[in-house]
């Protein structure tokens, strides 16, 4: 049996409830911070999804922090898409969107650092990503007892979902489908 193909879209006000129930999923395994739908729908344009057939089966968010740095946020994917690349292949249109957009660099903050070091990203210290800090951080009740990994990507180099990463910039195509 072949799996359908995969593709990408930006997000409208109409997916939140689907985004809603994708992340919370997540959530239940302690992998991200809880959105409530209200918050979704206004924000619903920022995020990619993934499709397959007529299901979301991943999404996240490109959320601005400045002028300079975008955070990769509500990276979820449903359980049984796990291992298939639509994580990473999420994260590389985020990517693109973020260079064309005109951020220097894009974040993370993760409880799986290696994940996202596979697509290039670096550790670095929480006080390296102060557009954080003061929009988020300081609202969070882990605040300060936080155990996630703050991860950065510098956006002058590519990644391919399909190559890996360390591509010139120009030379990356866009990535619209998975198969």
């Amino acid at each position: 049996m072949t799996r359908a193909r995969v593709t990408l879209r930006s997000a409208d006000a109409a997916d939140a409830k689907k985004l809603h129930t994708i992340i919370t999923a997540n959530l239940e395994e302690g992998h991200l911070l809880p959105r409530t739908l209200s918050e979704l729908t206004v924000r619903a344009g920022r995020f990619v999804v993934a499709i397959r057939g007529r299901k979301v089966i991943g999404c996240a968010e490109l959320a601005p922090l400045s002028a300079h740095v975008a955070e990769v946020r509500s990276l979820a994917v449903d359980g049984r898409a796990r291992g298939s690349r639509v994580g990473v292949t999420i994260v590389d249109e985020l990517r693109r969107r973020a260079r064309r957009e005109g951020f220097e660099k894009m974040c993370a903050f993760t409880h799986a650092p290696g994940y996202f070091i596979h697509m290039g990203f670096s550790i670095v210290p929480h006080l390296w990503l102060t557009e954080k800090i003061f929009t988020d951080c300081v609202k969070c009740p882990h605040f300060r007892q936080c155990g996630q990994y703050a991860m950065v990507v510098p956006l002058d180099v590519a990644f391919d979902a399909e190559r890996g990463y360390g591509l010139p910039a120009a030379t990356a195509a866009p990535l619209a489908s998975l198969a």
